[in-house]
């Protein structure tokens, strides 16, 4: 069984909690979902960062280059 947490929502907040549970989902899962959902969210945004970072380092992508023609040499056909 999960912990149980208790927040007070700001205006903000209120009126997120509001439209996500205007058709009747209960805010338990509302607020579930929505932690989990922002998680998600930051993981993708750190993994593009990730990327990004990697696409700009020149050196890392010379190598990249250089195992694409090592690996080349090693196709049957």
């Amino acid at each position: 069984m999960a912990d149980t947490i208790t927040f007070r929502p700001d205006e903000d907040a209120a009126r997120a909690l509001a439209v996500l549970t205007r058709d009747g989902t209960p805010v338990s899962s509302a607020v579930r979902a929505a932690l989990i959902d922002a998680a998600r969210g930051r993981a993708r945004s750190a993994l593009r960062a990730e990327a990004e970072a990697l696409a700009a380092d020149e050196q890392d992508r010379a190598e990249a280059a250089q195992v694409l023609r090592d690996m080349e040499s090693l196709r049957a056909w």
